[in-house]
């Protein structure tokens, strides 16, 4: 009997992921905080969680026909560009730029914790299925 990882692993797999792309647009963000009009972005992580959960589901249930040798296979990717949101930033700066440094701080700790759990998670999942293959 085959492991399926995606099965096994469940929404960890792509939560680590977000949390990686979300951390570089933080971080992007914190690099850009002196550029006059620079617009601070961020993504919905439970929107685009649920959304790439549910496109990594159908990746699986739908089939692709080939109409030639040259094509690619189609189907949905959970690993697909996430869409992001600009910031609306809670008191304008002079120049246009919208980023915040104390709100780009905490939402990148924030972040980099939810990281850390959630790779956690997954480091669980990974030690339980390596203790069922052995038979412990």
């Amino acid at each position: 009997m085959a492991i399926s990882f995606s099965e096994a692993l469940g929404i960890h797999e792509p939560a680590l992921q977000l949390r990686a792309r979300r951390a570089e647009v933080l971080a992007n963000n914190l690099a850009n905080a002196d550029t006059p009009g620079f617009k601070a972005r961020d993504m919905d992580f439970k929107a685009e969680l649920a959304r790439q959960y549910s496109a990594a589901e159908r990746h699986f249930d739908v089939a692709v026909n080939k109409t030639h040798a040259g094509h690619l296979a189609g189907g949905a990717s959970a690993s697909g560009d996430v869409s992001l949101g600009f910031r609306v930033p809670h008191q304008s700066s002079v120049d246009g730029n919208t980023v915040e440094g104390q709100v780009e701080h905490a939402a990148f700790m924030k972040n980099a914790l939810d990281f850390q759990a959630s790779f956690m998670m997954l480091n669980k999942k990974f030690k339980g299925l390596s203790s069922a293959i052995s038979g412990q």
